[in-house]
């Protein structure tokens, strides 16, 4: 299966409690630092609006094929 077809159900712009579920494994969530960390070293691009983060899904995608 693709990340086209994984990630259907999610939304073009996504938050961090999406990002963690998308990233995550086995039905856990990928840890809070650990995501901070890959949009703060813009390994995965990001926006920040107020207290919180903007994620486009096909970022997401983009970094899992790297």
């Amino acid at each position: 299966m693709d990340q086209d077809t994984m990630f259907s159900n999610y939304k073009d712009v996504v938050g961090m409690n999406e990002l963690r579920i998308m990233l995550g494994k086995n039905g856990k969530r990928l840890g809070k630092h650990l995501a901070y960390n890959l949009l703060q070293t813009g390994q995965i691009k990001s926006k920040k609006i107020g207290r919180e983060y903007a994620i486009q899904k096909t970022a997401i995608i983009k970094y899992l094929q790297q």
